[in-house]
């Protein structure tokens, strides 16, 4: 397996992360038996960094995360949580955060968390979920760093969802280690500019920030949720059809758009549209791990097949960004 320097924090992360989401769903719905198996053969081929969330399941992939590792026992993995403040407790930023972490500890059975994010969205003023620009660097920033110095985190993150200056800023700062980016084949405006017109949100090279400013990036929503594979088929412990993040504005339109990224593989480019999405989001070289979220053994067999032929060629990136002009125009 590849691994790659993650920013300023002298780790090398994995290239393929193990996604402990609900949209994938092993993790929080799965078989006991099946989580471990699963887990053990990623740790085999050698995934070293595993990211979950207290809001996964209402605190069910932590628990089932931190029993497996229990188990297992691996030297070396690198976990990552997440931290989501109600908007109820903005009044009280540091003592949530700290109640919110003590939990996800508690649940998976650690004394520190390597990596912990910030996962309300972040806007330029705030309001609903959303935490101001100033909010994260006054308040967020502070709370972290009295863990940090607590032993109880390493690493300060967010995920970048939001408003797109607001998240320039915040990465700009300085101030966080690691940043969670929406980069796919639907929306790849983190490394890219985008063509005139062009229906996703544009995060306006969001990569030449986290460059410039040391931070590692972790690769959220390679698959578009599900709907990079081109089928509507969900399994029984995926979750429903999610909300897109930085795409189009329902899950059905991302996925008539994918359908239309087939002639990547009926002209011989890939094996199938996941695989093309997988290997495309490795192929910036800002990117440091991709998290592929799964719901089979075999779905995590396939992210890692796709992984190791290594990233897209130039001719196939160049045929995609031809197919995606195709989109210009059309409502978000």
């Amino acid at each position: 397996m590849q691994t790659r320097l993650f920013g300023r924090t002298g780790m090398r992360l994995s290239v393929l992360g193990f996604g402990c989401g609900a949209v994938g769903g092993i993790m929080v719905r799965g078989d006991p038996a099946d989580q471990e198996r699963l887990v053990a053969r990623a740790i085999a081929t050698g995934v070293n960094y595993f990211d979950t969330a207290v809001l996964y399941g209402d605190g069910e992939s932590e628990k089932n995360l931190g029993r497996v590792l229990h188990r297992l026992k691996p030297a070396n993995v690198v976990v990552g949580t997440k931290v989501r403040v109600p908007p109820s407790e903005f009044g009280r930023i540091t003592d949530a955060i700290a109640m919110s972490l003590e939990g996800s500890l508690s649940r998976m059975r650690l004394d520190r968390v390597d990596i912990f994010h910030l996962h309300n969205p972040i806007t330029i003023t705030g309001g609903g979920s959303a935490l101001s620009v100033r909010q994260v660097l006054d308040d967020v920033v502070p709370a972290f760093e009295r863990l940090r110095q607590q032993g109880k985190i390493r690493f300060l993150g967010i995920s970048a969802v939001g408003d797109t200056a607001a998240l320039h800023q915040v990465i700009d700062a300085k101030a966080f280690d690691s940043a969670q980016i929406v980069y796919n084949m639907l929306n790849p405006s983190a490394g890219e500019d985008l063509p005139e017109n062009y229906p996703a949100q544009d995060y306006e090279r969001l990569f030449d920030s986290t460059k410039g400013a040391g931070v590692g990036v972790v690769g959220i929503r390679v698959l578009a949720g599900g709907a990079l594979s081109g089928s509507a088929e969900r399994h029984p412990i995926a979750s429903p059809a999610p909300e897109p993040i930085g795409s189009a504005m329902s899950y059905d339109a991302d996925l008539g758009r994918a359908r239309r990224l087939m002639p990547l593989v009926e002209e011989g480019f890939c094996g199938s549209l996941t695989e093309a999405a997988t290997r495309f989001a490795l192929s910036h070289p800002a990117m440091g791990t991709i998290l592929v979220g799964m719901a089979t053994p075999q779905q995590f067999e396939d992210a890692l097949a796709a992984v190791q032929k290594g990233p897209l060629p130039r001719a196939a990136l160049d045929r995609l960004a031809a197919l995606r002009q195709g989109f210009s125009g059309e409502a978000r």
